[in-house]
């Protein structure tokens, strides 16, 4: 691992071996079908707040020095080059999401080994790389960073903050954490093969990894059209449970005020008046769940940057709530141990080309614990168990997938 240092932050230049975590072919999300299981890493930017400056702007720079410039999402995708970079992994957490829209960045993660924004440069490998075989696996209990009762006292302290006209919604996440031994990246890399998992895969860095599941895209611009997918609302995948979420006036307002957030988003970096909703309130299915989903889309407005998009979109309205910066002073107050891996955004960049997906129904490993989050958003509607079943459903095929393997 090669390092280069300015006066501003600590740049990871070469590739980054995983000293604690064996190496296996991973998928990375959102990369090209035809070029995911041949990809070799060849530099990398690591940030943390102490590295100060601006992290959108970092990244962008570090994708620019390395041949993969995005400072005009307009313009429309070259030719792909094998010979040249691939594209890149992008990773930003939610804290550093929250930094980006000017607001407190929550309590400490539980994943200190993580940083909270994270880019890969892939490179074409000569050959697909050779796959290693899962070795003695151990996954102890999960334990919890609060009770369901305090969750529940969490959903009420928002609907108090509702009821004062503070916010109009705040989505309140939990965390778990397990002991382990063994290697965690094929149990992370199983979540990737959860059905619905749109952005399944892992990234992995020096004593951290991530397993994603998400079917949720934060944003993705393609020929010149910029997108994004909020998800609110969820029920068992049943006839019943299907029908319950078509007719819930409680979760269809939740999904519209939602939407409606998306829009003002893209608004800021699309051609003035471009911006549309294509699809509203879409059952689909994820795991043993149904979920609402929409479709917002937009032009993109000339000259517009990734660091300025990212600026524009993190984090994801779905998993803060409206007024995104009201939300955020309910969620730093209300959560007791920060999102880490969670609600942040993670996915694939190339020269005219972005798909990110928020980093719900995601885990990360550490040196020698596995984590997981789940949430959901509350509304003045919210009834506080509900939203504790809610969470434990969203977070159930995530566990099971992680402890036995298939």
């Amino acid at each position: 691992m090669v390092r280069g240092k300015s006066t501003e932050r600590t740049r990871e230049n070469g590739p980054d071996g995983v000293e604690t975590l064996p190496k296996v072919v991973t998928e990375v999300p959102a990369a090209p079908a035809r070029c995911r299981r041949g990809l070799v890493e060849r530099a990398r930017l690591q940030w943390r707040p102490a590295d100060g400056g601006d992290p959108a702007v970092h990244v962008q720079e570090f994708l620019a020095a390395h041949g993969l410039p995005l400072h005009d999402l307009a313009r429309p995708a070259g030719r792909h080059d094998p010979t040249g970079p691939c594209g890149a992994s992008v990773y930003v957490s939610a804290a550093a999401g929250a930094a980006l829209a000017g607001g407190p960045a929550g309590a400490p993660s539980p994943v200190p080994a993580l940083p909270e924004v994270a880019v890969v440069v892939y490179g074409h490998a000569d050959a697909p790389a050779p796959g290693t075989a899962a070795g003695g696996w151990w996954l102890g209990d999960w334990t919890e960073s609060w009770t369901p009762a305090q969750h529940a006292d969490a959903v009420r302290a928002v609907r108090e903050a509702i009821g004062r006209g503070d916010v109009y919604q705040v989505n309140v996440v939990g965390h778990a954490a397990a002991r382990y031994t063994g290697d965690p990246l094929p149990a992370l890399a199983r979540l990737g093969a959860l059905p619905g998992a749109r952005y399944g895969g892992t990234l992995t860095g020096a004593g951290w990894a991530i397993g994603c599941a998400s079917p949720e895209t934060l944003v993705e611009v393609r020929a010149g059209r910029l997108v994004t997918r909020p998800i609110k609302g969820t029920r068992p995948a049943t006839p019943a449970g299907r029908g319950e979420l078509l007719a819930s006036a409680k979760e269809r307002a939740e999904h519209v005020m939602i939407v409606d957030l998306e829009r003002n988003d893209l608004a800021r970096v699309a051609r003035t008046g471009s911006v549309r909703v294509d699809e509203l309130f879409a059952v689909r299915r994820w795991c043993d769940l149904w979920q609402a989903e929409s479709t917002v889309s937009a032009t993109v407005a000339d000259g517009l940057g990734l660091a300025d998009l990212l600026r524009a979109v993190c984090p994801g309205g779905s998993v803060t709530g409206a007024p995104k910066l009201a939300a955020l002073d309910r969620i730093a107050a209300a959560e007791p141990v920060g999102r880490g891996a969670s609600m942040g955004a993670l996915g694939w960049v190339s020269p005219g080309h972005v798909d990110l997906g928020l980093t719900i129904r995601t885990a990360a490993a550490d040196g020698d614990r596995l984590h997981v989050w789940a949430g959901g958003g509350i509304t003045w509607g919210s009834d506080p168990d509900a939203e504790v079943a809610e969470a434990a459903a969203k977070s159930a095929p995530i566990r099971a997938a992680l402890r036995t393997p298939r």
